[in-house]
């Protein structure tokens, strides 16, 4: 039986088991709050691994790798940012942002949320908030699917566009009928397929070194991929990265306080009392799994060297490093399992994301435009249509992709972190915020961030670092020089706050 046989049967099965899912989640969504946010009574540990595989995506395994391989660990500063920065929104913003939404008109989206705890009646901070999301999310589902042509290139030697196709079809599917239960189940399965590759894989790959030593000496002193004359510095965190730079990728942590597709599971929890036990499932995934991407890059470097046999797919950013590398140590039915931990990153955070920027279009825009209250049954009918419409938009830009899939990631993390990241922190914390500056600090967030990675500074600092301290700057002084919030608002922040 050839290799593509086997890895093919291995990904019907995994493709058929997220279809099967799905169909569970279609029977059991009867109430449009079941579709958006399961009825608020998702698991701890369901919550977790669903937030942690859909925030990781192909990311994880195809772009830290990739960055790591060819630069060094100096690239770690990202990994290390965004645990702490994980941390910190499962501790400090996780239990306040269930009890405050729920409190605060039962809120189903960030846009809703921010409306209803500012009480505007303006309606401008949630249609601003969800047309930020469509913006965001947009290049965010390409990245996802740039990742699924690029798994389907290195695997079967395929066409780019016919492995996005298959990738965007099955994961419009799921979602489409399951909603957001089965957008957190999948997002379960993918999380431990992910973790399970990212523990085997690398520890294979030490395996099959000449010396095992290789692993702590090869990158430094011999030719490997990108260095002809090896890499002298590549286990320096600090060689070749500027304080800016090095303060840039912590600041990826900071992310985490405004991604909508990871706070969304904070409303979905049974109880704010719930996020403590999924800040413990969450961290220790993560961890585990940053540190098992951080051995592959390390292991690659010899790995790939030290036969000339076999090579690395992608030759410019190096992001195949990790399917390249399961092909080649194991059966390949082993193999193909292994390597749908890729589809599982990858369709785990494309599903999530679909489901926020349908959720915003429908709940935030559209309901806002009709004067009739539309029925349950006719919400998840636009829900379900505003997936597919994404996801076509998504598709006709990843046609032709021009930048890395973690340069994608990176555009929209930071465009998210840097507009509802203060904004979520203060709006949970401080009973001063109006609505002019929450206004004001989400618009020009976002706008820092997309006018400095336009005019080519992010190679200087992330441009989440200026779009953060823009937006807390803004949110600050303009809630300090309008009008105080009024009694019923702040009497609904300290309910919120005993919760």
């Amino acid at each position: 039986m050839q290799e593509s046989a086997w890895f093919i049967a291995a990904i019907v099965l995994y493709l058929a088991a997220m279809l099967g899912i799905g169909l569970w989640g279609y029977s059991k969504t009867r109430a449009y709050s079941d579709y958006t946010i399961a009825g608020r009574g998702l698991p701890p540990f369901v919550a977790a691994l669903s937030a942690g595989a859909s925030d990781m995506s192909g990311w994880l395994l195809m772009g830290l790798p990739g960055a790591l391989f060819v630069t060094g660990l100096s690239e770690a500063w990202i990994a290390i940012g965004l645990t702490a920065g994980a941390w910190a929104n499962w501790t400090w913003v996780a239990p306040r942002l269930r009890a405050y939404s729920e409190v605060a008109g039962n809120s189903i989206t960030m846009p809703s949320f921010f409306e209803n705890r500012l009480q505007d009646r303006s309606h401008l901070l949630r249609i601003t908030a969800s047309l930020i999301i469509i913006f965001f999310f947009v290049f965010y589902v390409a990245s996802g699917m740039v990742a699924g042509g690029r798994y389907f290139e290195a695997t079967f030697d395929g066409s780019y566009l016919t492995g996005m196709l298959i990738v965007a079809a099955v994961t419009i599917a799921y979602t489409f009928f399951g909603g957001f239960l089965a957008v957190s189940y999948t997002d379960v399965v993918q999380g431990l397929l992910m973790f399970s590759a990212l523990v085997v894989v690398p520890l294979m790959a030490i395996a099959a070194l000449d010396s095992p030593a290789d692993l702590v000496t090869w990158a430094t002193t011999h030719p490997y991929g990108p260095h002809p004359e090896g890499n002298p510095t590549y286990f320096n965190m600090f060689a070749g990265v500027s304080a800016a730079v090095i303060i840039g990728n912590l600041a990826w942590g900071l992310g985490y306080f405004g991604q909508p597709h990871v706070l969304i599971r904070f409303f979905a929890l049974r109880s704010p009392g719930d996020a403590r036990r999924g800040r413990l499932w969450g961290i220790s995934w993560m961890a585990l799994s940053m540190l098992g991407a951080v051995f592959v890059a390390m292991a690659a470097t010899a790995f790939f060297a030290q036969n000339d046999a076999i090579s690395v797919t992608d030759q410019e950013n190096f992001e195949t490093i990790f399917l390249d590398m399961a092909r080649i140590l194991f059966h390949p039915l082993i193999a193909g399992l292994i390597l749908t931990a890729v589809l599982a990153a990858i369709m785990s955070t494309m599903s999530s994301q679909l489901l926020v920027v349908s959720s915003s279009l429908v709940e935030d825009l559209y309901r806002l435009l009709t004067k009739k209250k539309p029925s349950d049954a006719s919400l998840m009918t636009l829900s379900r249509a505003a997936v597919v419409l994404v996801a076509i938009v998504a598709l006709a830009l990843s046609v032709h992709p021009n930048d890395s899939i973690l340069g994608l990631v990176a555009f929209a993390w930071a465009g998210f972190g840097s507009a509802f990241g203060p904004l979520v922190v203060i709006s949970l914390y401080w009973r001063r915020l109006t609505t002019a500056g929450a206004l004001a600090g989400m618009v020009g967030g976002a706008v820092t961030a997309v006018a400095w990675s336009v005019a080519g500074l992010s190679s200087v600092m992330y441009e989440m670092v200026p779009g953060v301290a823009v937006a807390v700057l803004l949110i600050v002084v303009v809630s300090l020089l309008t009008p105080a919030p009024s009694a019923s608002v702040t009497e609904e922040f300290d309910a919120a706050r005993q919760l």
